[in-house]
C-alpha cells in the first residue's frame, strides 16, 4: 500500500509538464519515444517548448567525443530555463550509462540520471529528487519493455529498434561497452509495436546490425523472417533496412529483395573503409575485394537497388596511398549515397593504443577528398533520373521556396538527398509521380502533371 508521502509525491509528478531533448541516432529516438510514452500513460502532460518544460529530459548520446560534447552543452545550456518554469533536468541514455562516474559530480545543473535499462524509474527518481535532491539512479533501475511509443517523427513514417547492443567488437567503436552485447527483441512484441504505430507509408528498421538479427535467440538470422511477418501487416506500405553488416548478406538476404512486394530496394551497408589492412586494423569482416563483389551482386541481381554506405578517414596509421586507393573505391563502386567521417580517438577502445594517430587537419581534408570524389559520383548517378518520371513521397513543405519536400525510395529519412517539387497539392505521406527536370550533386527538382513551371 501506498504511504500517504508517495501519494502526494506522486500526484507532484502528475501535476507537472515534461519535456523531451533527444540527441543522436534514430535508435536513440526510438528511446526517446518510449520515454514519451510512459509520461503520458502516468497522465502527465507533454510539451515541445522548453519555456513551459517543468520537468526536462535530455536522452543523450556518447558514440563520439564530439556527441558527448553536443550533449553536455545542451544539458548546461538548458539549465538556463531554471530561472524560468524548469525544475528538473533529467539525464538519459550513452552519456550516464557510460560515463556517469567521470559527470556526475561536476555536472550540476542535472537532477537526475539514468541509464540506457532505467527508463522504466523515471518516475521513481524523479520522486527521490523532488525529496532528497540531486540523484544518480544508473544501473539502479529497470528496463522500459514496453511496445508503447509517442512518435517523434511525420506521422507517415517510423523506425521500429530490433535490437539494441552490438557483438562486433570494431576496435574504434564504444558501442559494445555502451549497450552491451547484442540483444534482439522478441519477434512477437516487434510485430506488435510495428502494428501499434498507426497507418505508415514507411517503417525502417534499425539496430547497430539489423542483418544479425535473431543470431543470439535462434542461433542464426531471422532478419527474412522478421520482414516477411512485418509485410503482412496491414498499417505498414512499405519496409526500409538500415545499417546492413556486409559479411551478414546472403543469398536469402537477396532474394528477399527480389521477392518482397513491401521491402524498398535500399540498402545501407556500413564498410567503414576499403583497403585490407585499414579493415584488418579496425576488425572489421572483410575485404577491397569481397566488397566490391558484394556491391556487384547486389547490382546485378536487384536491379535498381540503391545501396548507401559510411566510411571512417584518418584511421591511424592511415597512408595517402591508402586514401588514394578508397577513392578509387568510391569511383568503382559508385554508390549513390555515402557519409565521411574522421575517425575519433575514443578511451576504452583498442584503436586508442594503436601507433600513428593523425591529426584532426589531415583527418578533415581526406573527409573532404573523399566527399569531393562521391559528389561527382552522386551527380552522374542522379543525373539519369532527368526527364523521367518517379515516385515520391511527401515528407513536408519547403515554405521557404514555395515547394513541396519528398524522397524517392533511394532516399531515407535525414541522411541521403531529397527530392523538391511542385504540385497544385500534395499531402504528407502520400506518394505521387513526380517528373525530374533537374539534378544537382544530391538533391532533385521536379513537378508533378497538375503543375505548370
Amino acid at each position: 500500500m501506498k504511504t500517504s508521502m508517495e501519494n502526494l509525491t506522486n500526484e507532484l509528478l502528475k501535476s507537472k509538464i515534461y519535456g523531451l531533448i533527444s540527441l543522436g541516432c534514430d535508435k536513440n529516438r526510438v528511446d526517446g519515444e518510449k520515454i514519451l510514452a510512459l509520461i503520458k500513460n502516468n497522465g502527465c502532460r507533454i510539451t515541445n517548448e522548453l519555456d513551459d518544460a517543468q520537468i526536462l529530459i535530455i536522452n543523450t548520446c556518447a558514440f563520439l567525443n564530439s556527441a558527448r560534447q553536443e550533449a553536455i552543452e545542451t544539458i548546461i545550456d538548458s539549465a538556463t530555463y531554471k530561472t524560468g518554469k524548469l525544475e528538473k533536468i533529467v539525464v538519459t541514455g550513452c552519456l550516464s550509462e557510460k560515463f556517469i562516474d567521470e559527470i556526475y559530480e561536476p555536472l550540476t545543473e542535472a537532477d537526475v540520471f539514468l541509464g540506457i535499462s532505467d527508463y522504466a524509474d523515471l518516475f521513481k527518481a524523479l520522486a527521490i529528487s523532488y525529496e532528497q535532491g540531486r540523484v544518480n539512479y544508473v544501473h539502479k533501475g529497470s528496463e522500459l519493455c514496453s511496445a508503447d511509443r509517442l512518435l517523434t517523427t511525420p506521422e507517415h513514417y517510423a523506425y521500429l529498434k530490433i535490437a539494441d547492443g552490438c557483438n562486433n567488437r570494431c576496435t574504434y567503436c564504444l558501442i559494445p561497452k555502451i549497450r552491451g552485447k547484442y540483444r534482439s527483441y522478441p519477434m512477437e512484441a516487434l510485430i506488435k509495436e510495428a502494428e501499434s504505430l498507426g497507418e505508415l507509408t514507411e517503417l525502417i528498421l534499425v539496430a547497430q546490425d539489423v542483418t544479425r538479427y535473431g543470431t543470439d535467440l535462434f542461433g542464426k538470422s531471422e532478419i527474412v523472417k522478421l520482414v516477411t511477418e512485418l509485410e503482412k501487416l496491414d498499417n505498414i506500405q512499405r519496409i526500409r533496412l538500415l545499417y546492413c553488416y556486409p559479411d551478414m548478406i546472403d543469398d536469402s538476404i537477396i532474394n528477399l529483395f527480389k521477392t518482397s512486394k513491401k521491402l524498398i530496394k535500399y540498402i545501407d551497408i556500413p564498410l567503414q573503409h576499403s583497403e585490407d589492412r585499414i579493415l584488418k586494423l579496425m576488425n572489421r569482416r572483410g575485404s577491397r575485394q569481397e566488397y566490391l563483389s558484394l556491391i556487384n551482386k547486389l547490382k546485378s541481381e536487384i536491379p535498381d537497388i540503391a545501396i548507401r554506405s559510411t566510411f571512417i578517414l584518418g584511421f591511424p596509421s592511415e597512408t595517402e596511398k591508402e586514401v588514394d586507393a578508397m577513392i578509387e573505391f568510391i569511383k568503382e563502386a559508385k554508390l549513390l549515397n555515402c557519409g565521411f567521417f574522421e575517425y575519433s580517438r575514443e578511451k576504452d577502445t583498442a584503436a586508442d593504443k594503436l601507433k600513428g594517430h593523425l591529426s584532426s587537419k589531415i583527418k578533415r581534408e581526406r573527409v573532404k577528398r573523399l566527399y569531393d570524389a562521391q559528389k561527382q559520383v552522386s551527380k552522374e548517378l542522379l543525373s539519369r533520373y532527368v526527364d523521367e518520371s518517379i515516385d515520391v513521397i511527401c515528407d513536408g513543405i519547403d515554405y521557404e521556396n514555395n515547394r513541396f519536400i519528398g524522397r524517392a525510395y533511394f532516399n531515407a529519412p535525414d541522411i541521403d538527398g531529397k527530392v523538391y517539387f511542385n504540385s497544385a497539392f500534395a499531402e504528407q505521406g502520400e506518394i505521387y509521380k513526380v517528373y525530374i527536370y533537374k539534378s544537382s550533386n544530391y538533391d532533385l527538382f521536379g513537378y508533378t502533371e497538375d503543375y505548370k513551371l
